[in-house]
């Protein structure tokens, strides 16, 4: 496996309709994202998505539910850590299930405009706005992701032009396969790391807003804070 479009519903994300195959090993359609092309090979949605919304697997295509991303996703950290939100919980079921090189992300911003469409099918809800313990920082959970990814060898990258919460690398269609991979700070990661196995913010079953009292704030900003410093290379 090598390079995976991740494709959100972001309001420019129809113009991937019109992409070339030939340069994704496999596209991964984040909830409504599937009704953009009809060649993608995963389709992933949380256990609450509309049932008339999802879509009839082909040959060759499959339905990817909470039974598939929340062990990939407690594999590599935890939803406290990793942050609960689709594009999220998407990108490490990516990384841990397929083991790609490079991760390009397309409609996943997050970035949602005061007036005009939100998603690309009209309004929808901004889902990783809402109050959450675990999305405090979408930029400090991106940076965590890019991170993990480095380490395993992926490159994850952003091919949005506009606006992003993201903080992964912006790049182009044009060469994805031969992406470098980017430094960071491997001090401050190790540091991040051995915070969130100090603290023990695990809850396997996913649903971490049950026992979300067992979790100091404070210590999650902190957390994120040292992951957004460990994005930057060290001088």
């Amino acid at each position: 496996m090598t390079v995976v479009l991740m494709l959100g519903s972001g309001p420019q994300a129809v113009q991937a309709a019109d992409w070339p195959r030939a340069g994704f090993d496999r596209i991964v359609a984040i909830n409504n994202a599937w009704r953009i092309r009809p060649d993608w090979d995963d389709a992933i949605f949380p256990w609450d998505f509309p049932e008339d919304r999802r879509p009839i697997a082909g040959p060759d295509q499959r339905l990817i539910t909470q039974e598939d991303f929340v062990p990939a996703q407690n594999a590599l950290g935890g939803f406290l850590y990793a942050g609960g939100t689709m594009a999220f919980t998407t990108a490490y079921w990516i990384l841990h299930t397929l083991k790609p090189r490079v991760i390009a992300a397309y409609g996943c911003d997050m970035h949602y405009p005061a007036t005009g469409p939100t998603h690309f099918y009209g309004t929808g809800t901004p889902d990783p706005l809402r109050a959450d313990i675990t999305l405090r920082s979408l930029e400090a959970k991106s940076a965590r992701f890019r991170i993990l990814a480095a380490m395993a060898g992926c490159a994850a990258v952003n091919l949005s032009e506009g606006p992003s919460r993201l903080v992964w690398p912006r790049a182009m269609l044009q060469g994805l396969a031969e992406l470098r991979l980017q430094p960071f700070n491997t001090e401050l990661a190790a540091q991040a790391l051995a915070r969130e196995r100090a603290l023990n913010y695990h809850s396997p079953s996913g649903r971490y807003w049950e026992e979300a009292d067992r979790f100091d704030l404070a210590q999650i900003d902190a957390l994120d804070a040292l992951w957004l410093a460990a994005n930057q290379p060290a001088p």
